[in-house]
């Protein structure tokens, strides 16, 4: 059985969302989500999500082909969960190329293209925009 990995915090949930989902799970048999927790995200980005890290869990692990998901807690512990969750294989989008390198020791590393046009940061600037003109 194969065992793929992935994470991302997965706020908005957008089609690009879904086929890397898709795209991650088509490369093994098991397929094992990373959610970053609002501080994490929050370190990285120095922004809040718009759903909370229980919402965003429960909403990608409804998704069809997702077999399981847990909180990514630190960008440093990646190791310890591909270990943790026997992971083969480490997928991830093509906008991370070359950073996750380090862990081809310890399993294969993936870089998935990212879909076309589709932006959670996009999405949401032009929520924004709309919500302004209807205010």
């Amino acid at each position: 059985m194969k065992r793929v990995i992935t994470f991302g915090t997965f706020d908005v949930l957008h089609v690009g969302h879904i086929r890397i989902l898709q795209r991650a799970k088509a490369l093994g048999d098991h397929l094992i989500v990373g959610i970053s927790t609002d501080a994490l995200n929050y370190s990285k980005k120095q922004k809040k999500t718009v759903y909370s890290q229980f919402d965003r869990l429960e909403i990608v692990k409804s998704i069809s082909g997702v077999d399981e998901v847990f909180f990514e807690h630190s960008l440093e512990q990646k190791g310890d969960y591909i270990k943790k969750y026997g992971a083969d294989i480490l997928v991830m989008g093509d906008d991370w190329m070359g950073r996750f390198d380090e862990f081809k020791s310890l399993c294969e590393v993936i870089y998935l293209p990212r879909t076309e046009g589709i932006s959670t940061t996009e999405i949401l600037a032009e929520i924004r925009a709309a919500s302004a003109t209807y205010a």
